[in-house]
């Protein structure tokens, strides 16, 4: 089994803005776009025009319609990849040492060369993180496009992940968050960001911010689209849509 390093003090990761998300799903496709050409490329389709396509999708983005008792139906845009998990249980399950946890990062990857498509690290994930490629037989999985925010030939302004600078909105940030100094760290701490599934203890470093404007009408007992509970928080409202689309 593969051991996940002792401690990793930078810990590159993504912020999500649920406030701002549009669902438009522009951060899936440059993710496709980057990656089929990139590390862990390509990232091979199924029948992709045909009556039942699949295929391999680092990020995901999953939208839920939730009816309100006042409001009506209230729309959420959630997108999902791998969260680079600091106890990433998808890395201590490996048999191979495939998937294996970057000391220098903290990035969660997969070496395709020893990986046998054995699929461990997709039942050990939580968040249903991880991509089985039919085609090479391997899993695969998001790289935060590790060779386009270490490649020199760009600008330092352009060396974040494709589903960062193509996002329309802004909704998604790119940074260091082992650096409690840094902007996104400090984005995180004003917006009250919060860790996905925080119960299944994998630490994981990507976060999400909840909505700016909306968030005290969750917390309304006449609004609340699931409790009667005031002191509902949005993170809890999160939980029970996600059960609930289960």
């Amino acid at each position: 089994m593969t051991e996940l390093p002792k401690k990793t003090d930078k810990k590159l990761g993504l912020v999500i803005d649920l406030d701002i998300c549009v669902g438009c799903h522009a951060c899936a496709v440059s993710c496709k776009e980057w990656n089929t050409s990139g590390h862990s490329s390509p990232l091979h389709d199924v029948e992709p025009y045909g009556d039942d396509p699949t295929g391999v999708w680092f990020n995901r983005i999953h939208t839920f319609e939730v009816e309100t008792e006042v409001k009506g139906s209230k729309t959420v845009h959630f997108p999902k990849s791998c969260l680079h998990c600091e106890d990433a249980p998808c890395v201590t399950v490996c048999p191979t040492g495939a998937s294996y946890k970057r000391d220098e990062d903290g990035i969660v990857l997969v070496n395709a060369d020893t990986c046998i498509g054995c699929k461990l690290c997709s039942w050990a994930c939580p968040y249903g993180a991880r991509e089985y490629d039919e085609t090479a037989g391997v899993m695969k999985k998001c790289t935060l496009c590790v060779d386009k925010i270490y490649n020199e030939n760009l600008p330092e302004n352009e060396r974040v992940p494709a589903c960062v600078s193509s996002c329309p909105t802004g909704a998604r940030s790119f940074g260091d968050l082992g650096d409690q100094n840094s902007d996104i760290v400090k984005l995180v701490s004003e917006r009250d960001g919060y860790n996905l599934m925080p119960e299944q203890d994998c630490k994981p470093v990507n976060k999400y911010l909840p909505p700016k404007l909306n968030k005290n009408i969750f917390k309304n007992k006449e609004l609340n689209p699931i409790s009667k509970d005031e002191n509902h928080s949005f993170e809890d409202w999160i939980k029970e849509v996600e059960d609930a689309s289960k």
